[in-house]
């Protein structure tokens, strides 16, 4: 099992929500973040004054998925979200020793599917 950790664009959510559903991914977590990369902010003009803003709106979507279905959800991500711009975000891939669906108490893959 591996855990896939994308950092996107607020804009991107909801077509990647759809286009992983499209193909056969329903589940997701979302999270709301603020950070930087290369492009360390944005600068601003507001009536002739200029300010930064160090920090930029992001997601974070993570989905814990079989090895089998890694590229293919990659690939749906870089899909979606690539523009070509700086700020498009990451995409991280972890491994995962175990899951375990509480309710059921199953474990390994079949918590997952």
């Amino acid at each position: 099992m591996k855990k896939i950790e994308a950092i996107i664009r607020p804009e991107n959510l909801e077509p990647l929500r759809l286009h992983l559903e499209s193909l056969g991914y329903p589940g997701m977590s979302v999270t709301e973040i603020v950070g930087h990369g290369k492009q360390r902010g944005v600068t601003h003009q507001w009536r002739g004054t200029q300010y930064k803003t160090p920090f930029l709106p992001k997601i974070k979507v993570e989905l814990v998925v079989s090895d089998k279905l890694v590229d293919k959800l990659i690939e749906g991500i870089l899909d979606v979200c690539a523009s070509g711009k700086v700020g498009d975000g990451k995409i991280f891939v972890y491994k995962v020793d175990d899951a375990i669906r509480i309710s059921s108490k199953e474990t390994g893959e079949k918590a997952i599917d």
